[in-house]
């Protein structure tokens, strides 16, 4: 019984660390649309990668369409008109937003940035 425990509340420790250590809610929603050659060049060069990444568990990625809206319960401080448009949240509110795709050696360094501009992220020092 003493072993089950000790099993549980070290089970509840490990999962505790391994969440993000940031105070609100940040996801990176992706605006897509049917046909768009720039989306499925992002889901082939990014998307595998993407929640593997430090950046990616900071700010799990969610997906809307162009033409449905904002997800429930998340807003944008303005019309979305392309695609796909990288929109950064934080307790369901907008804070930043990259438009368009221009191939995976732009899109990590951008995203990283907009990250510590808009949030408390911190890259990891190697």
């Amino acid at each position: 019984m003493a072993i089950q425990s000790i099993l549980r509340v070290a089970s509840l420790a490990v999962g505790f660390l391994a969440l993000p250590a940031h105070a609100g809610d940040v996801r990176l929603i992706m605006v897509e649309q049917p046909g768009c050659a720039y989306c499925m060049a992002w889901d082939d060069e990014i998307h595998p990668a993407y929640d593997k990444t430090a950046e990616g568990k900071y700010a799990p990625l969610m997906r809307a369409d162009l033409h449905v809206g904002p997800p429930k319960g998340v807003s944008y401080t303005r019309r979305v008109n392309f695609t796909p448009t990288f929109i950064l949240i934080e307790d369901g509110s907008e804070i930043a937003r990259m438009e368009g795709y221009v191939g995976e050696d732009f899109f990590w360094p951008l995203f990283a940035r907009m990250l510590e501009d808009n949030t408390d992220y911190q890259p990891a020092v190697n």
